[in-house]
């Protein structure tokens, strides 16, 4: 009987993975590419050694470095039938067992933990006397603490410590090192601890408490980490405290995607791991599940020539899935009209069936986000910012829940979950079929259209059981997927994966960009291009615009793509963009009143908000009837034909001709040509010809 259920869960694994899944306790790295099923061969391995009697799942400790991550492993798990496995981050593992040894440890109660470190930081700053803080440099140098508590660098050994690290402090090192001095003082007078000092107290309440740690040590036998490329040195402290002198620890990381090292992480744990145990199982995944055989082979000519210490952990990527198309090399005369490119591309996507929640958009700053939210909102695409405001933090989000507890009080169970949800929405003024216009209402729409949509796939629930599982992701912040394109940097795109994936921006300077100055700084940003290119399933595209700014300095294509794609160095005319008119850099004037308009919104309309409109509200319906019409025969939403406001502008200015159609924005050469004779036919009082063909794309 058992080894039929160790059959089981080998069953359906690749060779490399089953040697993972089934090598005996004791120390064990798996070196995971990308797409190659780790997170399954870590979740089969713990399956594998509480079948086969040697633990039970309670005696599993499987750290993540996201609470997203460790609620995925929590859920593989209970679907292979093993519950009582504590998959937690480092942080919530160390604040559950702090809190339980905490008054004893302190005499009382626990230090209260902060959310944010930026008050404390201040007033290191003045007591250091450090003048002219504003909020970036309170920032700036809040981060910088945080990375020296991380490398376990004292104050007195911060300058030097920077010196070698090659590091370039906020502000002068002398400063950095008094200020350090003065905010550990602060957080000891205000009975405080932030999210190092969690870790540190953990770790030294293991070490110099002999009976703390032989109760930790029993309670967990065997360790799991994810990532373990990302571990910085006070996690690796923490990490040897809860093992003492035993060895059953099994890590899964990929050196290639070491992108943290800013923040204090670090691959030398992984690259050193076999000379620490030296009689280590070593397992390499190479079979790329994820990508198609064409997305791999430019992921694996990128890393091909990376060089330092991961370099010796490489693997070579062998893609698994049916071939795909090429990835695509695309330049454009500046930045704005790569941006209003890339959204075009988007809309069209959409238009021949990709969701929107499968199509990202990828670059290396946050400062880059703002021009493509620009973008997909003129051609009406929703969108999605990865790395802002978390899902259950969000206010409709909060209401939304709120709405659904108060409406279990009268719930009487006689209608679907589906329904009673979507009801219940309605107190916050939510509806399926009337999303707002402009990017943040739709965003806003969109989160609360997610919720609905959680409840369609928890169908058999009841409301009471719903909003319990709503509390369960939220303690573990498992957000639902939104609808809309993802907006999101490389660092916070790391672990997520879609069919379609832009990557922008590719100009030398940028990625790799100007601060990469050392020739580790430099690797790390190719192995961020790398960790780009390795989140597309199927089409990925990449660009960068030829100049930053229309007329400005040219730029060359990043060096790491030297001979991959982009046609190389700049020499020739730009191509300009097939699928989108540039935008004018000139003012936009409201027709009504003649102020500068400066919002999406009022220049589509070509009026501001607070000025009269002047719309055939007859028009405006038959405009919206055809809409709808045209959507449902391309099977697309109706947003991707026009926006409402788009609508609005038409029915306001009725044109008469094409030209006076594509003066108005959010109407480009594509749509004119697919839908200009349709409306121009109904402003004229006429019936649009129908299409001979579905065209919406």
């Amino acid at each position: 009987m058992t080894t039929e259920r160790l059959r089981e869960v080998l069953s359906g694994l690749d060779d490399e993975q089953a040697a993972a899944v089934s090598a005996d306790a004791g120390p064990v790295c798996i070196l995971a590419g990308a797409g190659t099923g780790k997170t399954r061969a870590v979740t089969h391995r713990i399956a594998y050694r509480v079948r086969r009697g040697d633990l039970r799942g309670q005696h599993v400790l499987a750290v993540t470095f996201t609470a997203r991550a460790a609620g995925e492993l929590r859920d593989r798990l209970r679907d292979l039938g093993v519950t009582g496995v504590n998959a937690r981050t480092f942080h919530a593992a160390a604040l559950r067992q702090l809190r339980y040894f905490g008054p004893r440890l302190f005499g009382g109660e626990l230090p209260e933990l902060l959310d944010s470190t930026w008050k404390f930081v201040s007033i290191a700053a003045a007591r250091a006397g450090i003048t002219r803080m504003d909020k970036t440099k309170n920032r700036d140098l809040a981060s910088e603490l945080d990375w020296a508590q991380a490398c376990l660098i004292t104050p007195d050994e911060y300058p030097a410590a920077i010196a070698k690290a090659d590091r370039i402090p906020p502000m002068d090192a002398s400063d950095v090192a008094k200020a350090y001095a003065a905010y550990l003082e602060a957080k000891k007078r205000a009975k405080v601890m932030d999210f190092a000092d969690l870790l540190g107290h953990t770790a030294t309440a293991l070490e110099e408490n002999p009976d703390i740690a032989e109760q930790i040590r029993s309670q967990y036998r065997l360790f799991v980490v994810d990532e373990y490329q990302d571990v910085n040195p006070l996690q690796q402290r923490l990490l040897d405290a809860w093992l003492g002198e035993r060895d059953d620890l099994t890590v899964v990381g990929d050196a290639s995607q070491t992108i943290y090292t800013f923040n204090g992480a670090t691959s030398r744990y992984l690259v050193n791991f076999t000379r620490r145990f030296p009689e280590a199982h070593v397992v390499r995944l190479v079979r790329d599940y994820r990508s198609t055989p064409q997305v791999v082979a430019l992921a694996n000519d990128v890393i091909a020539a990376a060089g330092g210490g991961e370099s010796k952990l490489r693997l070579q990527l062998i893609g698994q899935r049916a071939d795909g198309p090429k990835p695509s090399f695309d330049t454009y005369p500046d930045e704005a009209a790569e941006a209003a490119a890339v959204a075009d591309r988007c809309a069209r996507l959409i238009g021949q069936g990709v969701p929107a929640s499968e199509i990202a958009v990828l670059y290396r700053t946050n400062a880059q986000s703002e021009a493509y939210e620009s973008a997909l909102d003129d051609v009406g695409v929703p969108t999605v910012v990865a790395g802002a405001e978390r899902f259950f933090q969000r206010a409709e989000i909060r209401s939304a829940i709120v709405a659904l507890r108060q409406a279990t009080h009268t719930d009487d169970g006689s209608l679907p979950l589906p329904l009673t949800v979507a009801t219940a929405m309605d107190a916050i003024g939510w509806r399926a079929d009337a999303p707002p216009t402009g990017g943040a209402a739709r965003e806003r729409h969109e989160a609360v259209a997610a919720l609905v949509r959680l409840a369609e796939d928890h169908a058999e629930l009841s409301l009471g059981e719903f909003v319990e599982e709503l509390g369960r992701r939220a303690a573990a912040q498992h957000a639902p997927s939104m609808e809309g394109v993802t907006l999101a940097s490389l660092h916070s795109a790391k672990g997520l994966e879609w069919d379609a994936v832009f990557l922008v921006g590719l100009a030398e300077g940028t990625l790799p960009t100007s601060r990469a100055r050392t020739r580790a700084q430099q690797e790390e940003e190719r192995r961020l291009l790398y960790v780009g290119i390795t989140r597309a399933r199927r089409q990925l595209f990449l660009s960068y615009g030829l100049s930053r700014a229309s007329g400005g300095r040219p730029r060359e294509a990043s060096s790491f793509l030297a001979g991959l794609g982009f046609a190389g160095p700049v020499g020739g005319p730009a191509p300009k963009p097939k699928t989108k008119k540039k935008r004018s850099s000139s003012r936009s004037i409201c027709r009504v009143c003649g102020a500068t308009l400066s919002d999406g919104r009022s220049r589509k309309l070509g009026r501001c908000e607070g000025c009269p409109s002047n719309m055939d509200e007859e028009l405006f319906e038959r405009l919206r009837q055809w809409r709808k019409e045209t959507a449902t025969r391309a099977g697309v939403p109706a947003y991707v034909v026009f926006t409402d406001v788009t609508l609005t502008a038409i029915a306001e200015r009725c044109p008469k001709s094409d030209s006076e159609l594509v003066s108005i924005a959010g109407i480009g050469a594509r749509k004119l040509e697919e839908y200009g004779a349709a409306v121009l036919a109904l402003v004229a009082g006429e019936e649009p010809q129908g299409p001979t063909e579905d065209t919406a794309e």
